[in-house]
């Protein structure tokens, strides 16, 4: 009897030991700049409380990218661990209805996280194509005076193909059919020419008669503490990835938002984005979940200038912080991101991180925190900062050097302070971008980043050697379809 009693305690202890692997909600704001977010730049104007109660209570990551500064590749490097460069994607961003980015077969963050036990879902916007049905089997038209789109055909290539075993959200708020989708299923009836009105960024497109894009904020915060509450139930860990629709134009802040910020509706709505943050966080403690959960929040490229940058400035307000550029720029205010973690049972509250991190790098340090084994042909451009994530004060330096990309598909590589542009311009929207600007600019820039992170002083002619080992190391990465070794 004590040997059977000794035994139930020793299986008992070693049930105990071993602890459950930790939720994970990577909320993903789109066209947020790093200098929005008060824990990153606290002369900011615009109050986000609730994204600072990540930063009290975890990691500020200072020097975090996005892997391109528009939001498609930023998206499929998160979910894949790839530099989208790498893919039919060269420049730009996917537009409505087309196919799917990722390639069929290839492992996705979420797809190795239900490997290791997890259920997963995606709330929100996908923007990484999917398949449409047409009664022509012709790529969609969706015209006016034609359209061969079957909308109540199931849908193939989106979240659920992916490695989701959930999704509500939509392809992107301004682009059609507007209206949400379910799984593989638009919601509504599909009867209606959207018109334009007040939102200039809406390309034309079918859509239900009662779509309102000031509730889709709302809608994505309801479905994303509906799934923690429900979740937190069932016992197993879960991976929920919210990829919202703000503050990305159309500027649609919800009716309780406007005029909260006394600056602008891009300001209002930047802080609804912290009020959905501030509602996740409310509901993981409620749940019982929130001390072994890691919460990631982060943007997928800096502010857009829809946010009205000079109105901004003259109110005190700099959305880049004190970078250049903006959104779809290879300069630093395009891809520089804000990034803040919390794991209360893992992480030391209120730490900062200075090394240079990627959102590619997540699948990799996800994989280590799992105990899943990356093969070869998996999440090639991602290193592992588990060891910083957990232990802020590590020397261990985590990336040998970080590819950036733009808009227009100009490439910059990042290495220790060093960062070489492979253009003479922005690579996006902002000056210099024509060619009368251009105009006797040298070819490349390099910049010291440490002691000029405003990159004013283009320090190529100074240095020719280290422009040459940084373009051959830029020129390896691309041939050989990797940046990491393993």
């Amino acid at each position: 009897m004590r040997t059977f009693t000794l035994l139930l305690l020793l299986a008992s202890f070693a049930t105990q030991a071993k602890p459950k692997h930790p939720n994970i909600i990577f909320i993903l704001a789109d066209d947020l700049g790093y200098g929005d977010v008060r824990a990153m730049n606290p002369q900011g104007k615009i109050p986000t409380p609730h994204i600072d109660r990540i930063a009290a209570a975890g990691l500020t990551f200072t020097d975090a990218h996005s892997p391109s500064s528009v939001c498609t590749p930023t998206r499929y490097g998160i979910l894949t661990g790839r530099y989208a460069w790498r893919t039919r994607l060269k420049d730009n961003v996917l537009v409505a209805y087309d196919p799917p980015l990722i390639e069929a077969g290839r492992t996705t963050l979420p797809n190795m996280l239900r490997q290791q036990g997890y259920r997963t879902a995606a709330i929100g916007k996908w923007h990484l194509g999917m398949n449409w049905t047409t009664r022509d089997g012709q790529r969609p038209v969706d015209k006016p005076e034609r359209n061969n789109l079957i909308y109540s055909a199931t849908i193939t290539g989106g979240p659920l193909d992916q490695g989701f075993d959930e999704f509500f959200g939509m392809d992107a708020p301004n682009y059609p059919p507007y209206t949400f989708m379910e799984q593989r299923s638009l919601l509504g009836t599909l009867d209606s020419f959207y018109q334009k009105h007040a939102y200039r960024d809406c390309r034309q497109g079918t859509g239900v008669q009662q779509w309102d894009l000031e509730q889709i904020l709302p809608a994505l915060k309801q479905r994303s503490v509906k799934y923690i509450r429900e979740a937190a139930g069932i016992g197993t860990p879960f991976f929920l990835y919210t990829p919202l629709t703000g503050p990305h134009t159309p500027i649609a802040p919800s009716p309780a938002f406007k005029g909260i910020s006394g600056l602008n509706a891009y300001a209002d709505f930047v802080m609804e984005v912290d009020d959905l943050v501030g509602a996740v966080l409310d509901q993981l403690k409620a749940s019982g979940q929130l001390e072994n959960t890691i919460v990631v929040f982060s943007a997928d490229n800096g502010c857009s200038p829809e946010a009205n940058f000079n109105f901004l400035k003259q109110r005190g307000h700099h959305p880049s912080g004190i970078y250049r550029g903006h959104k779809a720029d290879i300069f630093e205010g395009g891809h520089r991101v804000p990034l803040l973690m919390q794991w209360p049972t893992r992480i030391p509250a209120g730490r900062t991180v200075a090394q240079t991190i990627s959102l590619t790098d997540f699948m990799a340090t996800f994989a280590a925190l799992t105990g899943y084994d990356l093969k070869e042909n998996e999440a090639e451009d991602a290193y592992d900062f588990l060891p910083v994530m957990l232990n802020p004060s590590s020397q261990k330096t985590i990336r040998e050097a970080t590819v950036h990309h733009s808009y227009l598909g100009d490439f910059a590589i990042r290495q220790g302070k060093w960062k070489l542009i492979l253009t003479a311009g922005s690579g996006g929207w902002s000056f210099p971008i024509k060619p009368e600007d251009l105009k006797g600019l040298p070819a490349v820039q390099l910049y010291d980043m440490e002691t000029d992170p405003g990159e004013t002083k283009n320090l190529q002619d100074m240095h020719p050697d280290k422009v040459t080992k940084m373009k051959a190391l830029l020129k390896k990465y691309q041939e050989t379809g990797r940046s990491v070794r393993r």
